[in-house]
């Protein structure tokens, strides 16, 4: 079966937002299952977590969400073009918001329900931006 190039220089039915979306999407359900490894001596909710890469401060909800938004994007990679294009700009704005409220989030206060610091927060705001970039500049015609 031959292979072909098309014009945005991928395999034929297959969109660099398509393997963007499955990338990241595969990232962060990793990403949510090492959290469990470091997680698990802190309450499930709240402002204190397990230091992951001795960097990153994870809860449980914070890994349950890491792994629910790997399944969103791996599921629009499946689904493929418009849809991962969409989603990978999408989900890139939440991180934006998510990283840029983080900021005045942080540390102990009732609202920092998923144990944010300031590594979450800038590696949130640099995806949100990557993702952002990369979803509008990517398969354009």
């Amino acid at each position: 079966m031959a292979t072909y190039q098309s014009t945005t220089g991928t395999r034929a039915g297959t969109s660099f937002n398509t393997i963007v979306a499955f990338a990241a999407g595969a990232v962060f359900v990793l990403v949510g299952l090492l959290g469990f490894t470091v997680s698990g001596e802190h309450t499930a909710v709240g402002h204190e977590g397990g230091a992951l890469l001795g960097l990153f401060q994870v809860n449980v909800l914070h890994n349950v969400v890491h792994i629910a938004v790997g399944a969103v994007m791996i599921g629009a990679a499946v689904a493929g073009g418009r849809i991962a294009k969409a989603t990978n700009v999408t989900i890139g704005a939440v991180y934006l918001l998510l990283g840029l409220v983080g900021l005045m989030l942080t540390g102990d206060t009732p609202l920092n329900i998923i144990a944010l610091n300031g590594a979450d927060n800038g590696l949130h705001i640099f995806l949100g931006v990557a993702l952002i970039g990369l979803g509008v500049g990517l398969d354009r015609r």
